[in-house]
């Protein structure tokens, strides 16, 4: 089995560790940026096995340039897709915004009245 037998290469931007949803970045980003171990990275993603997760550190390894340009991409993009979504939030972003505002001026306020007496 070839290393790159572990992986469905949708497109340029869109690796995902066969057989699952999870794409490399997933696994690279808790590897590399949470530094947390291959065993706890299988435990978080119940369709990926340790196997796999170590395929892909290894993967990461053997071509870590253009994979390192390829995690680098996808933290921009996500960069810009969250800064979309705070510039122009749903409706139900609004309504949760709202509703915390709200929780948290009520917890204040009984703050307040306990600590008055």
């Amino acid at each position: 089995m070839q290393l790159e037998d572990y992986f469905d290469f949708q497109r340029p931007d869109d690796i995902r560790v066969k057989g699952t949803r999870v794409g490399i970045e997933t696994i690279l980003y808790d590897f590399i940026h949470r530094a947390r171990t291959p065993e706890e990275i299988a435990q978080s993603y119940p369709s990926v096995s340790l196997e796999q997760v170590y395929a892909t550190i290894l993967y990461y390894l053997h071509n870590k340039e253009a994979v390192s340009k390829y995690i680098a991409d996808w933290l921009e993009w996500s960069h810009q897709q969250l800064k979309a979504q705070q510039l122009n939030p749903s409706p139900s972003a609004i309504r949760l915004r709202k509703l915390r505002k709200e929780l948290e001026a009520k917890k204040k306020a009984n703050e307040s009245e306990i600590s008055a007496g």
